[in-house]
């Protein structure tokens, strides 16, 4: 994180175990960079579908969509995630909606 209190950024770099996936969310008053750094993953915004990503891939989610990123099945993923406004949590990903990303 940025220690800097006049920086309103949070900088975090977030690894995933196979599998695994964080939970439906939206960010509010603000937007989310993901800068995939290693491993396989998914990111999909709620009504499209899913986005394989992989090392290099660069992933901008702005203000107010609901989405969710993960690791695919088999791989864990990396990535550096720059925000800036506050994230609202909401359900998780069902096992049903995780098994039908393709």
């Amino acid at each position: 994180m940025i220690a800097d209190p006049k920086v309103t950024v949070g900088v975090g770099n977030v690894t995933f175990e196979s599998g695994c996936r964080n939970n439906w969310h939206i960010h509010r008053d603000g937007f989310q960079l993901l800068l995939v750094t290693g491993g396989e993953g998914w990111y999909q915004e709620e009504g499209k579908p899913a986005q394989f990503l992989k090392a290099g891939d660069v992933i901008v989610t702005h203000d107010g969509v609901k989405h969710w990123h993960g690791a695919t099945k088999d791989s864990w993923f990396e990535h550096i995630a720059i925000t800036a406004g506050t994230p609202e949590w909401l359900e998780p990903v069902t096992d049903d909606e995780y098994s039908k990303v393709k």
